[in-house]
């Protein structure tokens, strides 16, 4: 494995930049900046290598972007209703930053912090971050690990852990979009998906889960078998319009905490690249790059539009604190956080 380390300033401080390239010569950049990944080189049917990962020219500009483009969201990814959840009786209170809730733990939330890193030589990068007692609002002392490893059957494998010093709430992900015919190449909306969920999480107007879980047969949600992303779209479906698109948590079939399992599939007919996701997490918040227009300077160099890339983040479940029905994403100080994500090209 041969391993590239450089540095870029930012205002946040200097961020230190990893690419991993294996002995098939696919490579993986990965960031301190939100422990984030920048880009993934993979080939095509034809053998040709291309970024397959939307991100920006400009280092720090992951810094507070929209999209939170392929960084490490927390300590709660996804969204908390009202920027509100209770814990041992008391009350806790959130920053508002996505209509009138909470996202991603907070307009400065782990996505827009600089981790520490380091890399064993191994193709295994390992970053770490210590979240204080109240930051953003969350309670207990927080330490986070977030452990990459690229191989040479061109599988990126990210391990998540976490352990408090109180009882608290977590939920990771990584928030990564894909475009299998290459980043700045135009929609994804000709890709293929398929998603090993027979159920997906219904939600109001501000896109906060109702407690339903709904299933997807005979809707636009359906993605049991593969369906190109924008083949229902712009069907006449509410939860579509609520988001311009999907926005939503499918369940995981067959979840068993701790189990790996495949989950999704996305195919690009154009470039042949497939990918293939398989995690422990017990959701999939699958968002089609709905507001991608206006996000910082691609990394090629070019303007990025909606729709131009996808993201499949595996995950607990949207408002999950104060949603009893859920899978749990309390955290107690005697437990660790201990989740997995695979992504593999063919």
């Amino acid at each position: 494995m041969k391993i590239d380390k450089t540095v870029a300033p930012s205002p946040k401080g200097d961020i230190t930049l990893y690419t991993l390239t294996n002995a098939s010569g696919a490579e993986v950049t990965l960031s301190s900046l939100g422990a984030g990944i920048v880009s993934i080189k993979v080939p095509d049917s034809e053998g040709h290598l291309a970024n397959v990962v939307l991100g920006y020219k400009d280092p720090a500009s992951y810094i507070a972007d929209g999209p939170c483009a392929g960084k490490i969201p927390g300590r709660f990814a996804n969204r908390i209703a009202r920027g509100h959840f209770s814990l041992d009786n008391k009350e806790y209170t959130l920053a508002i930053n996505n209509g009138p809730n909470a996202l991603h733990g907070g307009p400065e939330g782990f996505q827009n912090q600089v981790w520490e890193s380091k890399c064993d030589g191994n193709g295994t990068v390992t970053f770490t971050y210590h979240a204080k007692d109240g930051e953003e609002g969350y309670p207990g002392n927080m330490d986070v690990k977030a452990i990459y490893t690229w191989d040479d059957e061109n599988r990126l494998t990210l391990n998540l852990q976490a352990v408090s010093d109180a009882h608290t709430v977590v939920n990771l992900t990584n928030h990564v979009y894909f475009n299998l015919d290459g980043e700045n190449s135009g929609s994804v909306l000709e890709h293929l998906l398929q998603l090993n969920a027979t159920c997906y999480l219904p939600t109001d107007e501000t896109q906060i889960p109702t407690g339903e879980v709904a299933p997807v047969a005979g809707t636009p949600m359906d993605f049991t078998s593969p369906k190109a992303i924008g083949h229902d779209i712009k069907a006449d479906f509410t939860p579509l319009k609520i988001g311009k698109g999907y926005d939503h948590c499918w369940v995981v079939d067959n979840y068993v905490k701790g189990e790996l399992r495949p989950v999704a599939v996305l195919t690009a007919p154009k470039s042949g690249r497939t990918l293939e996701v398989s995690t422990t997490q017990p959701g999939m918040q699958v968002y089609t790059g709905n507001w991608l227009a206006g996000c910082p300077e691609s990394i090629s160099g070019g303007q990025y539009a909606d729709y131009d890339g996808v993201a499949i983040e595996c995950q607990g479940f949207p408002d999950a604190p104060n949603k009893p029905s859920f899978p749990s994403s309390e955290l107690k100080p005697e437990e660790t956080y201990n989740e997995t994500i695979i992504f593999k090209f063919n």
